[in-house]
């Protein structure tokens, strides 16, 4: 991992939060400004800085620094600051003159760059990864195309200097700024990714469970597959495992489909046909609530009937297509595909979802007009669809992010229909094993029997485990396991207590501290009044310490750590 060794400057500079803009210290006219002063060149020492204040209505407050010293200048993302007028050079050097803040982009350079005048570009992106970001993360693909081109241009096509840094990041410097301050949801994304490595390889050892056999297909996978992927709701990526193994949804496209039909007719209209409460019961009875309703959308009657309020009156090649865009967009456009064998293989030995089918015709469970034979063939069709544990970690992550996509930021589901979705796997979503999984786990999920368990940590992150053989309940054995395991050792349980709990580590924290900073998007100028230096670091010295006139010099002294403490 990338140590992180800059001088105590640029470690206060790229650490500290600023109290109040330093731009408002020179507004109050009555009297004379007091302005600050910093130096990227100094070293691990006191560094003590002098600054002449000029008439406020005549200059923006500007930084005097040592000869040989380059200012940094601040900068909005896509624009030029207020007042440089113009671009290129002479634009850049009005905004040495004029900044008062360093730009994000030096920030970063120097951060990475250890004191070297040049960043490896190999540097540059282990740091990246080490933050949980990917390369192939769409928000970073101007940043990562420009890259590869700037590095044909360099004399040696591997190291970057400040210059081509700065030109590589800048289309990405909001997010690059806020994955090296650590302001993601899990700041310490190495240490919590080990962790997760550890747990993998407990449930690893688990040989119970058998593999499915009751659609032929399935039978066909092997019981030694294994793997986790996770993605948090700023894009943090981990997995481990056969992740790129792809199998198909089976039950877990239910709490999927359901979220789009809320999403497209609203709750009310959605549970007209459908109600709310846990069965007790297994989940392909043929068996209704006193209102002659499927139980809930998890079990199998309530997802056919679920699957007839999609796309009413069109047909299901239309049908097909528009779930298969929704769940491409939930996934980032990572892999979503589609097992033809495995729907033939299902529709087949589908006799118990037939019979269902005509129980809930004889019950008139379906909207007025509905082919029940037509939708059983769609609802095959949607078990069969294929996706891998990364892709599938996505879309658990957008119901995470309340319905963004944390990789594309693109809206995908409304809030309502990721609360209500939500809601019911955590009370229905494990078979006649939710209410066990509710009271251990405490998270929403979905199991399937493919061998999938589709895991939510609301506002923190997704999770798809994957191994085939299951339980006698139908869930994936090392897939419970993995997830009580998480639980037991994190306080992702919804009824942790995130300030009294000291039993748990709490990787939303840094450090183990309490984050003072909340986390999710923000833009260049708060940013960058963040990585600016805290007031209190700087300390009045008395006129008789300086040989300038007190009556226009206002000498301040940044102490070092070791003053400090």
């Amino acid at each position: 991992m990338l140590q992180f060794r800059s001088s105590v400057v640029l470690k206060e500079l790229f650490r500290s939060s600023l109290k109040r803009p330093l731009t408002s210290i020179s507004r109050n006219k009555a009297s004379s400004p007091v302005f600050y002063s910093f130096s990227t060149a100094c070293p691990d020492v006191n560094v003590v800085s002098k600054v002449k204040s000029f008439h406020a209505g005549r200059h923006r407050p500007w930084l005097c620094l040592p000869a040989g010293v380059r200012a940094l200048c601040t900068k909005t993302e896509g624009a030029v600051a207020a007042g440089d007028g113009g671009s290129g050079e002479l634009a850049s050097e009005k905004r040495r003159k004029a900044g008062i803040l360093p730009s994000l982009e030096d920030l970063l350079f120097y951060t990475i760059a250890e004191g070297q005048e040049k960043i490896p570009a190999h540097k540059f992106v282990s740091a990246l990864k080490a933050t949980g970001l990917r390369t192939g993360d769409p928000r970073l693909k101007e940043c990562m195309e420009m890259l590869k081109v700037t590095l044909k241009s360099t004399s040696d096509g591997v190291s970057l200097d400040r210059h081509l840094f700065k030109k590589c990041v800048q289309s990405n410097i909001v997010l690059l700024t806020q994955a090296f301050r650590k302001k993601f949801v899990i700041p310490d994304f190495q240490p919590f990714s080990s962790h997760v490595d550890k747990l993998y390889e407990s449930a690893k050892q688990l040989s119970g469970g058998q593999v499915a056999d009751y659609i032929p297909q399935l039978a066909k996978f092997s019981p030694d597959l294994w793997a986790v992927s996770l993605c948090t709701v700023d894009g943090q990526r981990h997995t481990v495992g056969d992740t790129k193994v792809p199998f198909c949804l089976q039950s877990c496209v239910k709490p999927l489909k359901y979220a789009i039909a809320v999403h497209d007719h609203g709750t009310e209209y959605v549970h007209r046909f459908i109600g709310k409460e846990p069965s007790g019961l297994r989940f392909n009875k043929l068996f209704l609530n006193e209102d002659d309703k499927p139980h809930n959308p998890m079990v199998n009657a309530g997802a056919i009937v679920c699957t007839s309020l999609i796309k009413q009156g069109a047909s299901n090649a239309e049908k097909f297509d528009y779930v298969m865009n929704f769940l491409q967009k939930m996934a980032g456009n990572e892999y979503v595909g589609f097992s033809n064998a495995t729907f033939q293989s299902e529709r087949e030995s589908g006799d118990r979802n037939f019979a269902i089918g005509y129980y809930l015709k004889e019950k008139k469970c379906f909207p007025e007009g509905t082919d029940m034979t037509s939708i059983l063939d769609f609802y095959f069709q949607l078990c069969s669809i294929e996706v891998t544990c990364e892709s599938a970690s996505v879309m658990a992550a957008t119901l995470a992010n309340g319905g963004f996509c944390p990789i594309t930021g693109e809206r995908v589901l409304s809030p309502e229909a990721v609360r209500d979705t939500l809601s019911l796997m955590h009370s229905c979503g494990m078979y006649d094993f939710s209410g066990q999984f509710a009271f251990h786990v405490g998270l929403p999920a979905k199991s399937g029997v493919s061998g999938g368990i589709l895991l939510v940590v609301p506002n923190v992150m997704g999770v798809m485990c994957w191994s085939p053989p299951l339980d006698k309940l139908g869930n994936s054995v090392r897939g419970i396991q993995f997830c009580t395991d998480l639980v037991s050792l994190f306080n992702f349980h919804n009824y942790d207590n995130l300030r009294h709990f000291a039993k748990k580590l709490d990787p939303r924290r840094e450090g183990g501290d309490q984050r003072q900073h909340t986390f999710g998007p923000m833009d260049y100028e708060s940013l960058q009044q963040e990585l600016a230096l805290k007031d209190t670091l700087w300390k009045k010295v008395s006129p008789q310490e300086c040989d300038e006139d007190s009556s226009t010099t206002v000498v301040y002294r940044m102490e070092s750590a070791v003053d400090r403490s």
